[in-house]
Protein backbone atom coordinates (compact mmCIF):
# COMPACT_ATOMS: atom_id res chain seq x y z
CA UNK A 1 0.00 0.00 0.00
CA UNK A 2 1.34 3.32 -0.80
CA UNK A 3 1.64 5.85 1.56
CA UNK A 4 -1.06 8.20 0.09
CA UNK A 5 -3.55 4.90 0.05
CA UNK A 6 -2.37 4.69 3.79
CA UNK A 7 -2.82 8.05 4.13
CA UNK A 8 -6.93 8.41 3.01
CA UNK A 9 -7.56 4.94 4.85
CA UNK A 10 -6.66 6.65 7.97
CA UNK A 11 -8.29 9.90 7.44
CA UNK A 12 -11.87 7.92 6.21
CA UNK A 13 -11.24 5.87 9.53
CA UNK A 14 -10.71 8.73 12.03
CA UNK A 15 -13.65 10.37 10.28
CA UNK A 16 -16.45 7.76 10.86
CA UNK A 17 -14.65 6.88 14.26
CA UNK A 18 -15.38 10.66 14.99
CA UNK A 19 -18.91 11.17 13.52
CA UNK A 20 -20.42 7.72 14.35
CA UNK A 21 -20.93 8.68 18.39
CA UNK A 22 -22.78 12.08 17.00
CA UNK A 23 -25.08 10.55 14.57
CA UNK A 24 -25.78 8.10 17.47
CA UNK A 25 -26.29 10.84 20.10
CA UNK A 26 -29.08 12.05 17.86
CA UNK A 27 -31.18 8.82 18.58
CA UNK A 28 -33.41 7.77 21.01
CA UNK A 29 -32.39 4.59 23.05
CA UNK A 30 -35.77 2.97 21.28
CA UNK A 31 -35.03 1.63 18.16
CA UNK A 32 -32.57 4.21 17.04
CA UNK A 33 -35.73 6.45 15.83
CA UNK A 34 -35.37 10.01 16.38
CA UNK A 35 -37.87 11.80 19.37
CA UNK A 36 -40.25 14.34 17.64
CA UNK A 37 -39.78 17.46 19.06
CA UNK A 38 -43.49 17.57 20.10
CA UNK A 39 -46.16 14.64 20.47
CA UNK A 40 -49.02 16.08 18.19
CA UNK A 41 -50.98 13.08 18.44
CA UNK A 42 -54.47 13.24 17.98
CA UNK A 43 -56.92 13.16 20.77
CA UNK A 44 -58.81 9.80 20.86
CA UNK A 45 -62.46 10.03 18.81
CA UNK A 46 -64.76 7.75 18.71
CA UNK A 47 -64.61 5.90 21.82
CA UNK A 48 -66.82 3.31 23.22
CA UNK A 49 -65.38 -0.26 24.99
CA UNK A 50 -65.89 -2.26 27.65
CA UNK A 51 -63.34 -2.95 30.57
CA UNK A 52 -64.19 -6.29 32.43
CA UNK A 53 -63.39 -5.31 36.02
CA UNK A 54 -62.81 -8.69 37.04
CA UNK A 55 -60.01 -9.47 34.63
CA UNK A 56 -56.16 -8.79 36.04
CA UNK A 57 -55.16 -6.40 33.63
CA UNK A 58 -58.11 -3.97 34.65
CA UNK A 59 -56.85 -4.70 38.96
CA UNK A 60 -55.64 -1.01 39.18
CA UNK A 61 -59.45 0.20 39.40
CA UNK A 62 -60.25 -2.20 42.24
CA UNK A 63 -58.68 1.00 44.09
CA UNK A 64 -59.35 4.39 44.45
CA UNK A 65 -56.47 6.09 42.86
CA UNK A 66 -56.09 3.24 40.35
CA UNK A 67 -55.87 3.93 36.21
CA UNK A 68 -55.44 1.89 33.79
CA UNK A 69 -54.58 2.82 29.65
CA UNK A 70 -56.86 1.90 26.83
CA UNK A 71 -57.27 2.52 23.50
CA UNK A 72 -55.16 6.11 24.26
CA UNK A 73 -57.85 6.51 27.13
CA UNK A 74 -56.74 6.69 31.07
CA UNK A 75 -58.99 5.24 33.20
CA UNK A 76 -59.41 5.94 36.39
CA UNK A 77 -61.28 5.26 39.99
CA UNK A 78 -61.17 7.73 41.75
CA UNK A 79 -60.71 9.00 45.37
CA UNK A 80 -64.30 8.79 46.11
CA UNK A 81 -64.12 5.61 44.25
CA UNK A 82 -66.25 6.86 41.19
CA UNK A 83 -64.89 6.15 37.44
CA UNK A 84 -63.73 8.57 35.50
CA UNK A 85 -61.97 8.63 32.26
CA UNK A 86 -59.82 11.28 30.01
CA UNK A 87 -57.75 11.39 27.08
CA UNK A 88 -54.08 10.02 27.36
CA UNK A 89 -53.08 12.26 24.84
CA UNK A 90 -52.67 15.75 26.62
CA UNK A 91 -54.46 18.97 24.89
CA UNK A 92 -51.23 21.22 25.48
CA UNK A 93 -48.76 19.50 22.60
CA UNK A 94 -50.24 16.18 21.73
CA UNK A 95 -48.17 13.87 24.12
CA UNK A 96 -49.61 10.51 24.86
CA UNK A 97 -48.50 10.70 28.48
CA UNK A 98 -51.79 11.95 30.89
CA UNK A 99 -52.17 9.95 33.99
CA UNK A 100 -54.30 9.95 36.91
CA UNK A 101 -52.98 10.76 40.27
CA UNK A 102 -54.21 11.23 43.85
CA UNK A 103 -52.77 14.72 44.64
CA UNK A 104 -54.78 17.69 45.02
CA UNK A 105 -58.35 15.25 45.78
CA UNK A 106 -56.63 13.05 42.12
CA UNK A 107 -56.06 15.01 38.94
CA UNK A 108 -55.48 14.36 35.54
CA UNK A 109 -51.35 14.76 34.81
CA UNK A 110 -49.22 14.77 32.13
CA UNK A 111 -45.60 14.36 33.13
CA UNK A 112 -44.28 15.70 29.59
CA UNK A 113 -44.18 19.56 30.88
CA UNK A 114 -46.50 19.31 33.90
CA UNK A 115 -50.16 20.24 32.82
CA UNK A 116 -52.31 19.66 35.41
CA UNK A 117 -56.54 18.75 34.79
CA UNK A 118 -59.39 18.73 37.18
CA UNK A 119 -61.23 15.20 36.85
CA UNK A 120 -64.31 17.88 34.77
CA UNK A 121 -61.01 18.29 31.97
CA UNK A 122 -60.55 22.17 33.27
CA UNK A 123 -57.21 22.77 33.04
CA UNK A 124 -55.52 23.89 36.80
CA UNK A 125 -52.40 25.41 35.55
CA UNK A 126 -50.85 27.58 32.47
CA UNK A 127 -47.56 25.59 31.84
CA UNK A 128 -46.24 28.47 28.67
CA UNK A 129 -47.40 31.68 27.78
CA UNK A 130 -50.45 29.85 25.74
CA UNK A 131 -54.30 29.76 27.28
CA UNK A 132 -54.64 26.01 28.12
CA UNK A 133 -57.05 23.77 26.38
CA UNK A 134 -59.25 21.67 28.88
CA UNK A 135 -58.32 17.90 28.73
CA UNK A 136 -61.56 15.85 26.62
CA UNK A 137 -63.35 13.49 29.13
CA UNK A 138 -65.05 10.55 28.19
CA UNK A 139 -68.43 8.79 29.99
CA UNK A 140 -68.69 5.98 32.10
CA UNK A 141 -71.32 3.64 32.87
CA UNK A 142 -71.26 0.76 35.18
CA UNK A 143 -73.42 -2.35 35.38
CA UNK A 144 -72.06 -5.17 37.20
CA UNK A 145 -68.51 -6.12 36.95
CA UNK A 146 -68.35 -4.11 33.46
CA UNK A 147 -67.70 -0.34 32.82
CA UNK A 148 -68.32 0.77 30.11
CA UNK A 149 -66.28 4.01 28.45
CA UNK A 150 -67.78 5.94 25.66
CA UNK A 151 -68.21 9.64 24.48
Amino acid sequence: MERKQFLRSIGSAAAFAVIFPCVQGCSSDEGGETQPEEGNLEVPEGVDFILDLQASENAALANSGGYVLKDKVVVARNLEGEYVAASQVCSHQGYDEVRFVSQNGGIFYCDVHGSQFEQDGSPINQVDSSTPKPLKIFQTALEGSTLRVFE
